[in-house]
């Protein structure tokens, strides 16, 4: 089965260039992978052509690591797969501190692939201030 015509294929996130010198792509589950990276970092109103895009985990960088904040960033978290990630169902989000920087949280997301149902998972750590 063709990976990347099941699931789509992009230009590969970060930004990179193969070794052919050519602009990278990925596809398949490493295109929707990144694709939550690119959803959950993205600020809103950051995109020109659709200012109504992304998460903007950044606005919490000053926000107290607390368990209230860290609720309100799953809540983001949900909201926006589930406007802008089709090709998964989230089956679960935790966002717990990061008992290593008390100015961190890590966001697990753990979801499905809708037309395979194989079970994915992606941990992003967002930073906040002190708790």
């Amino acid at each position: 089965m063709d990976a990347g015509a099941l699931y789509g294929r992009g230009m590969s996130f970060p930004p990179r260039v193969d070794a052919d010198g050519r602009i990278a792509w990925s596809e398949g589950e490493d295109n929707i992978r990144e694709n939550i990276r690119v959803i959950l970092l993205t600020r809103q109103r950051e995109r020109l052509l659709l200012p109504e895009f992304g998460c903007g985990l950044d606005r919490y960088l000053f926000e107290p690591n607390t368990p209230a904040t860290r609720q309100r960033l799953r809540e983001e978290i949900e909201r926006a797969l589930a406007r802008w990630e089709s090709r998964i169902r989230v089956e679960a989000i935790t966002v717990e501190a990061d008992v290593r920087d008390p100015s961190a949280a890590i966001a697990t997301i753990e979801y499905r692939l809708v037309a395979t149902r194989q079970r994915e998972r992606v941990s992003l750590t967002v930073t906040l201030g002190q708790a």
